[in-house]
């Protein structure tokens, strides 16, 4: 039972009446949603937001991206194949194209419209509206100067340093306002709006940025191909490894042209210095073909080669070694160029072949290729430096159904030998299979030959041109990326005025006496303003070397 108030003033549940209860009044349906929508809208939330969304997009540069190296994922997946599920339901391999970081991203977006709005129409209401009354007592604020000047006729004094001091401010770029009454002239002076202007310029500048980039990703493109020595690539979908492209882009979206690797340049630090096998540069040279012109140009680290707004980008390099695999019939099944995935600086590479068809059971080939083999103390191999100056090929070789006609697709890059036979190598008996450039070894049993073919030209004396490289290239298509930019310059621009403008009102006062006007400068800061103290200095002396110039204008 509610227990009446003894104060007639108060209400029954006021917190200090001797017992009532605090009534709070029941929000509803709408109160809870306009609550709702306050906190989201509040600059504290967009804040927040903004700092959520810097940290979710942490994985991203943690974890290889599928839409940016897709290699990437499928050696991160080989390597921890108990974690990789976990994770991969996590979407931590596709950050950007989450759902959680969607919400998160449509989240910011509305909070900072719904603080954003607001503030541009207090902003041009509080430009149209006039700088305040002059206060009764300047003394009281912190930063007050005072001055006594004689004068004759006081009266006539006091109202011509007024208009010196409205004049002295409307030149330092101040909004003026005079406000006289009976013997005070005073005028009221404010500046720094630039200072909210600049404010609202970088939150709309970051709203510019999300729309940009989320309408600009639905018709942006990004896809990866690799490339050996001597392969042409058409940019056609048929022709990527992987693509990922937005919801508006069409199959006939992408523009006709080719270009083929003539070759791919690395140079090295010389066996033996001090950063030996430390590579210095790398250039994949290429001939491209674009509505019927041809030209030859490079793709090279950070310096993409930009074909019909496409951007063509250096990821990987790595070798190629090309393999044959001949039947017991002397029949070719297999033969090609396959890219080998680095394990370390000094491109010890793995890579696997699959053979089909055109042998008795399918065939599949895992094998580490070493550019300049060495062994260490435990009989292991490795690569001393990436160059070919001792390249050798070892080979395991499988047996047994690959797991490709049931449709399943299958890495190219990973070979699982839970279901195989291991007919070389792996506790097969037989010995694993080491080959230098154009060597043959026989397979078991009589099933065939196996060939690592030397791809030098004739002639050659060294094994430096023996092994085809190839290059991992990513194309990229965005037209959004200059507007990105535009909206971040401008975000910059407004972050700089915002901290550097200052926002502040000065006050100048003349009291009329006997003989005599007081004079009084004062000025008041809108936030932190180190400045201000030395600002009211020099407006009273410059307000003085005016008044004492017999050059003063009069109006």
């Amino acid at each position: 039972m509610k227990t009446e108030s003894t104060d007639p003033l108060r209400p029954s549940d006021h917190v200090n009446s001797d017992g009532g209860a605090i009534i709070q009044p029941r929000l509803g349906v709408v109160g809870w949603l306009r609550w709702g929508w306050r906190q989201l809208t509040s600059m504290r939330t967009a804040i927040i937001l903004l700092l959520v969304l810097a940290v979710a997009a942490i994985p991203g540069s943690i974890f290889p991206q599928r839409m940016a190296d897709p290699n990437g994922v499928t050696q991160w997946q080989s390597e921890n194949p108990d974690l990789f599920p976990v994770l991969d339901a996590m979407d931590l391999f596709d950050v950007y194209l989450s759902p959680w970081f969607s919400a998160i991203y449509l989240l910011l977006f509305i909070s900072l419209v719904g603080c954003v709005l607001p503030r541009i129409k207090h902003h041009i209401t509080a430009l149209q509206a006039r700088p305040p009354r002059t206060p009764a007592r300047l003394k009281r604020l912190e930063d007050h100067r005072e001055a006594t000047r004689e004068a004759a006729d006081a009266d006539a004094e006091a109202a011509r340093s007024i208009e010196v001091a409205q004049k002295q401010l409307k030149a330092l770029g101040y909004r003026v306002e005079r406000y006289d009454r009976g013997r005070t002239w005073s005028v009221s002076a404010e500046r720094g709006y630039w200072r909210e202007t600049g404010n609202l310029v970088f939150h709309l500048a970051l709203v510019g940025v999300l729309i940009t980039v989320g309408i600009g990703g639905s018709f942006a493109y990004t896809g990866q191909r690799v490339v050996v020595e001597g392969q042409t690539f058409v940019n056609t979908l048929l022709d990527y490894e992987s693509m990922n492209r937005g919801r508006f882009v069409s199959d006939e979206a992408l523009e006709p042209y080719a270009m083929t690797l003539n070759s791919f340049d690395v140079t090295y630090e010389e066996y033996g210095s001090a950063a030996s096998g430390q590579a210095g540069g790398f250039a994949a040279n290429v001939s491209v073909r674009e509505e019927g012109d041809t030209w030859d140009d490079a793709v090279r680290v950070n310096h993409p080669l930009d074909i019909a707004g496409d951007k063509i980008y250096l990821l990987g390099n790595g070798y190629a070694p090309t393999i044959t695999v001949r039947n017991a019939d002397d029949e070719i099944v297999f033969r090609n160029s396959v890219p080998f995935l680095p394990q370390d600086t000094n491109l010890t590479s793995l890579g696997v072949i699959k053979v089909t068809d055109g042998m008795p059971e399918q065939l599949g080939i895992a094998a580490f290729f070493y550019p300049t083999v060495a062994q260490l103390e435990s009989g292991a191999y490795t690569s001393i430096y990436g160059d070919l100056y001792n390249p050798v090929l070892t080979l395991r070789v499988y047996e047994g159904d690959l797991g490709i006609d049931g449709g399943t697709p299958r890495s190219v890059y990973v070979l699982d030998t839970e279901e195989l036979t291991p007919i070389v190598g792996d506790g097969s008996g037989v010995e694993s299979i080491e080959l230098q450039p154009g060597e043959t070894a026989e397979l078991p049993d009589g099933r065939g030959t196996v060939t690592f073919e030397n791809e030098a030209p004739a002639g050659s004396t060294d094994y430096l041109d023996s092994v085809k490289r190839f290059a991992s290239l990513q194309i990229h298509h965005d037209a959004s990326a200059v507007w990105v930019l535009v909206f971040a310059l401008l975000a910059l621009a407004g972050l700089m005025i915002a901290l550097f403008v200052p926002r502040r009102r000065m006050w100048v006062k003349a009291t009329a006496e006997d003989g005599a006007i007081t004079l009084e400068y004062a000025g008041l800061a809108r936030g932190e303003d180190p400045t201000l103290a030395a600002a009211v200095d020099d407006l009273a002396a410059g307000h003085a070397r005016l008044l004492d110039s017999a050059e003063t204008p009069r109006k």
